[in-house]
C-alpha cells in the first residue's frame, strides 16, 4: 500500500479517537446539533477505521508466520506457510476493501428521496406493473425502515397505477434508490389475454434526492404560478368538495408539479414545493454531469428515464439488470421487496469503475 494512503488512514484513525473522546464531554453531549454533527462523522469513518485495524493485525500476523518460517522446525515452518499464505490472501482483500471505503461518497446519498412511477408503452398491463413496481419499492423500504408518503397518485380501473410520486424518508434514502431510475421492462401473460401470448410493456421510474432550500433558491413570488382544483379519486367528502390539490409551474423552466394527497391545500402546497425543489436539483446535477467518464454513465444509470434499466420475465422466471449483465432467477422475491442482491452487484460495479 502507498504511503500516502497509510498516512490518510493513519489520519482517519487519529480522527476517530479525538471524535469519540469528543462525544464523552458534558458540554458536547448538552449541545444535541454538535453532538449529532460529531456522532454523523464517527459513524461514516468507523468502517474505514475497522477495515485498516484488520488490515494491520493481518500484517502483523504475515511478518510473526515469516519469522517462523525462518526459523521453527519442520512441522512449524509447514505450518506458519499455511498461515502466511493465508495471510496475504486476506491481506489483498483488506487491501481492496480499503480502496473502496476510501472512494468519494455521492454527496446526496444521505438525502430524503422522491421517485416517481409512469406507466409506458403496453396500456392496462403497463399500468398493472406501475403497481407492482409501486408495492416493491414500498416493501423494500419498510426492510430498509423509511417511511413512505405518496404525494400524488392516478389509478386505474383495473387495479394498476398511471402514475404516482411518493417519498421515501430515513437513513440514506436516495443512496438506496438512486440506481433505479430508468425504463423497466415486464414480459408476461396478462390476465386479459386469452391466447396465452407474452406482452412487453415498460414503467418509467424518476429518482430524486430531496434538495435543502438553501441548494435551490426559489422566488416563490415571481417563479411560481399556482392554481387549486379539487382532487379526484379516493379520499372522501372533504378531498372532492374542497379545493385543496395543488398544480405549481415554475415560469423558467415550464415544470409542472402536482399534489392531491393530502387534504389541505397548505399540506399539498409544501408537498409540491419539496418535489419541484427536487426536480430543479436534479436538472442542475444533470448539467454538471454531462462531462462524466462515459463508461460509468453507461455502466450505472442513476436516473435516465430514457435508459432500459431492467426486464423482468415472468415465463422465465428471472431479472435481467440490462446495465451490468445480471440476471438472477429471484423474481417473486425482488417483487416482494427483496432487491438487496441486486442493488449490491449495482454498487459493486460502479465502485469497480472508479477504481479502475
Amino acid at each position: 500500500m502507498k504511503e500516502s494512503l497509510l498516512f490518510r488512514l493513519d489520519s482517519i484513525s487519529e480522527r476517530y479517537e479525538e471524535l469519540a473522546a469528543l462525544m464523552s464531554e458534558p458540554e458536547i453531549i448538552s449541545d444535541q446539533n454538535k453532538f449529532r454533527e460529531f456522532s454523523k462523522e464517527y459513524a461514516e469513518i468507523e468502517p474505514v477505521v475497522l477495515c485498516f485495524a484488520n488490515y494491520k493485525q493481518t500484517l502483523d500476523d504475515i511478518q510473526e508466520a515469516k519469522m517462523l518460517m525462518d526459523d521453527g522446525d519442520a512441522d512449524m515452518r509447514e505450518m506458519a506457510e499455511d498461515e502466511w499464505k493465508e495471510a496475504k490472501g486476506a491481506l489483498e482483500v483488506l487491501d481492496k476493501d480499503l480502496q473502496t471505503l476510501l472512494l468519494p461518497k455521492d454527496p446526496n446519498d444521505g438525502h430524503n428521496v422522491f421517485l416517481e412511477i409512469r406507466a409506458g408503452t403496453g396500456g392496462d398491463e403497463a399500468a398493472i406493473f406501475s403497481g407492482d413496481l409501486f408495492r416493491m419499492y414500498s416493501r423494500y423500504a419498510e426492510k430498509n425502515n423509511l417511511s413512505i408518503n405518496i404525494m400524488d397518485i392516478h389509478e386505474t380501473g383495473v387495479g394498476g397505477l398511471k402514475s404516482v410520486i411518493f417519498s421515501a424518508e430515513g437513513h440514506k434514502a436516495y443512496g438506496i434508490y438512486k440506481y433505479e431510475g430508468g425504463v423497466h421492462r415486464v414480459q408476461r401473460i396478462p390476465k386479459t389475454e386469452s391466447g396465452g401470448r407474452v406482452h412487453t410493456s415498460a414503467a418509467t421510474v424518476a429518482v430524486l434526492p430531496e434538495a435543502e432550500q438553501a441548494e435551490v433558491d426559489i422566488n416563490e413570488a415571481t417563479d411560481i404560478k399556482i392554481d387549486t382544483y379539487r382532487a379526484s379519486g379516493a379520499g372522501g367528502q372533504h378531498v372532492n368538495k374542497t379545493e385543496s390539490a395543488i398544480r405549481l409551474t415554475h415560469i423558467p423552466t415550464g415544470l409542472v408539479v402536482t399534489c392531491q394527497d393530502e387534504s389541505s391545500q397548505h399540506k399539498n402546497k409544501a408537498s409540491a414545493l419539496k418535489v419541484l425543489r427536487a426536480r430543479l436539483f436534479a436538472l442542475e446535477q444533470e448539467k454538471l454531469n454531462k462531462d462524466r467518464d462515459e463508461m460509468r454513465k453507461s455502466l450505472v444509470s442513476t436516473g435516465d428515464r430514457s435508459a432500459k434499466i431492467r426486464t423482468y420475465n415472468f415465463p422465465q422466471g428471472r431479472i435481467t439488470d440490462h446495465r451490468i449483465n445480471y440476471t438472477t432467477h429471484k423474481l417473486q422475491v425482488t417483487l416482494e421487496g427483496d432487491l438487496d442482491h441486486i442493488i449490491e452487484q449495482l454498487k459493486l460495479a460502479e465502485d469497480n469503475s472508479k477504481i479502475n
